[in-house]
């Protein structure tokens, strides 16, 4: 696919009246908000010159899938962090966190410093202006909790756009269509009537599309991690470098 590609399969399908919007890394740069934390711990906590970047790249790629356990609804999200705030140490010398109070204290200060750094994205509040001002409804579906999420969107002045979906919903998040259902139930418009925008090509387009959505894939030039190419997603989904490429790409302009 390429940037702005035409959604496939669009002559038969309805045409688009909801959004439903990712928040990490879609409408919020967590990314940098978690390079921001992570700076904080790596001064100090772990061995002197670990490289910033192989340490954020460490974190987000989290190789042994604690997250994605996590949002498949086997182990909680403390469980989640501290496996990988465990491994984060092991692979750059910083000290055992196996004891509930080390990490406990660990983990006050990388929230905090996570919450300094939470930021939109500057594309974030044009387009929602945007769907505003074209009458297309919207809220959030995400894979962390929901009042977690609120309290983040919230902070960062993205406060109008309503969660309606979190991991905390049904139990477990993206990709279950069960989680995308709800966020078109939500805006009270069929599935095949919603386009879902989020920045991972698996469990966002993808899982959205075969839920029965238009799926698209926020792919911003810099951010792509490692394995997330976007091959071998189903049909209805659509690649685009920006939020502002967003109405066009989901109501394409008639010759």
């Amino acid at each position: 696919m390429t940037t702005a590609d035409a959604v496939t399969g669009r002559v038969s399908r309805p045409a688009i009246r909801g959004v439903l919007l990712d928040v990490d890394d879609t409408l919020v740069d967590t990314r940098g908000a978690f390079r921001h934390a992570l700076l904080r711990v790596a001064d100090e906590y772990l061995d002197a010159g670990a490289d910033p970047e192989a340490v954020l790249t460490h974190w987000r790629e989290d190789r042994s899938g604690w997250y994605r356990a996590h949002t498949r609804g086997e182990m909680t999200h403390r469980e989640q962090r501290k496996r990988r705030a465990e491994e984060l140490h092991a692979t750059f010398g910083g000290p055992s966190l196996a004891d509930d109070e080390a990490y406990d204290i660990w983990d006050a200060g990388f929230e905090r410093h996570f919450r300094e750094g939470w930021k939109a994205f500057p594309d974030a509040a044009a387009m929602l202006d945007a769907l505003d001002a074209a009458g297309i409804p919207y809220g959030s579906v995400s894979n962390a909790d929901l009042a977690y999420q609120e309290l983040k969107l919230a902070a960062c002045g993205l406060e109008r756009v309503e969660m309606f979906v979190g991991v905390d919903t049904f139990g477990v998040g993206k990709p279950d269509p069960r989680v995308f259902l709800e966020g078109c139930r939500r805006l009270g418009l069929e599935p095949a009537e919603v386009a879902y925008v989020g920045d991972e090509p698996d469990i966002d387009a993808g899982g959205a599309a075969r839920a029965g959505l238009t799926g698209v894939w926020l792919d911003r030039p810099g951010t792509r991690r490692a394995g997330h190419d976007g091959e071998g997603l189903p049909e209805n989904t659509v690649r685009i470098a920006g939020l502002d490429e967003l109405i066009s790409a989901v109501r394409p302009s008639t010759p």
